[in-house]
């Protein structure tokens, strides 16, 4: 069970309002819902909200415009859904004040991991000591198994993909040979040879492709190098 906040789920579709509002709510938040910014605005009036989840296209006060205003007014944190995904979008949503923008279709377990890092930004929930590091814009969360780009847009990694990643956050700028890679990010499914190394650093690079800029590096005969700077957050 998670520390208990107050959420606020604003979207006029009533389905998505109820499939959130239960689905946050059995992992013991306190959820309110509104189907427009007017209702929004009166429950933020009454009651004290830690986090808004907050549609672009609604119907009157867009979800933007309604973002810009909470932000300026040091308001609660704002995770923005939307079926604009495109990178301006993106982009866009965070210039006005969110924390986070999540492309409309997405799951619960995303929005969950989502709602849980932008607490830990505004501090309602603790973050493990030690667990966030950041490089080139990238920030990774270890204890929660969360990866955000450079525009705060959650990316989804397999367990295989998080294990490598882990082990190249932990031993930047140092050459990993395949055997090293592979003993030290080893699972139960794991398959026990070179290949799936290479396989899952092959994936990890198409994720973590941002302006050409070259993450994890080849070395010939002796394995891969993670290039960037990595730093506690």
């Amino acid at each position: 069970m998670d520390d208990s906040a107050t959420l606020l789920v604003v979207d006029d579709d009533r389905d998505i309002r109820l499939l959130l509002a239960n689905s946050l709510g059995a992992r013991g938040y306190r959820v309110e819902t509104a189907s427009n910014a007017r209702d929004m605005d009166q429950i933020l009036a009454r009651t004290p909200i830690d986090l808004v989840i907050l549609d672009v296209m609604m119907p009157g006060e867009d979800g933007l415009s309604a973002c810009r205003r909470i932000a300026r007014q040091d308001g609660p944190e704002v995770v923005l859904l939307s079926a604009l995904g495109e990178e301006q979008d993106r982009i866009l949503g965070l210039e006005v004040g969110a924390s986070h923008y999540l492309p409309k279709p997405c799951s619960p377990r995303e929005i969950l991991a989502t709602v849980r890092a932008a607490l830990r930004k505004r501090g309602t929930i603790a973050a493990p000591e030690g667990d966030v590091y950041s490089f080139e814009g990238w920030r990774i969360d270890l204890g929660s198994h969360e990866l955000f780009d450079p525009n705060g847009v959650l990316v989804g990694l397999t367990d295989g993909e998080f294990a490598v990643l882990r082990v190249f956050i932990e031993r930047p700028r140092r050459v990993l040979s395949r055997e090293a890679l592979l003993a030290a990010a080893r699972g139960p499914d794991s398959d026990a040879y070179d290949r799936a190394i290479d396989v899952q650093v092959s994936r990890l690079r198409r994720k973590l492709r941002a302006g050409g800029d070259e993450i994890i590096r080849t070395v010939r005969n002796e394995g891969y190098l993670f290039v960037p700077r990595v730093v506690r957050a």
